[in-house]
């Protein structure tokens, strides 16, 4: 599993945290340095599911820095995902991504619904 946060941020230290009790392996990709690209972008929203809004860290200061309350409706998915890919600090984090699956965010209950369901975790 790959899990990508923010070292400062403390929801990504939960979740590493929670990996790290459950007894879960994974690697760790600090997102300020190693920001997602734009292929591994469009794959991963692909396999989530998710609207692209859910992707974007609403609270963060590069998103309101940049007003994009206002701009993202107006833009089409290719432009967010590119945005994106620009900034890793505009991404909701933690992500965690694994074989098929993809996580935006913590939350110990969906994660142990999903990483314990029976769904692969390598």
């Amino acid at each position: 599993m790959l899990l990508i946060g923010y070292k400062n941020c403390s929801t990504s230290q939960k979740a590493r945290r929670w990996l790290e009790a459950e007894g879960l392996p994974f690697t760790w990709r600090e997102i300020t340095t190693q920001t997602p690209t734009l292929q591994e972008l469009a794959d991963w929203t692909a396999r989530a599911g998710l609207p692209l809004k859910k992707w974007f860290n609403t609270s963060g200061r590069a998103y309101q820095a940049l007003g994009l309350k206002d701009k993202l409706p107006a833009m089409d998915p290719d432009q967010q995902l590119a945005l994106l890919a620009s900034d890793g600090m505009l991404l909701k984090r933690p992500l965690l991504v694994w074989g098929e699956g993809v996580l935006v965010g913590f939350s110990p209950e969906a994660w142990a619904g999903r990483l314990k369901g029976g769904e692969r975790h390598d």
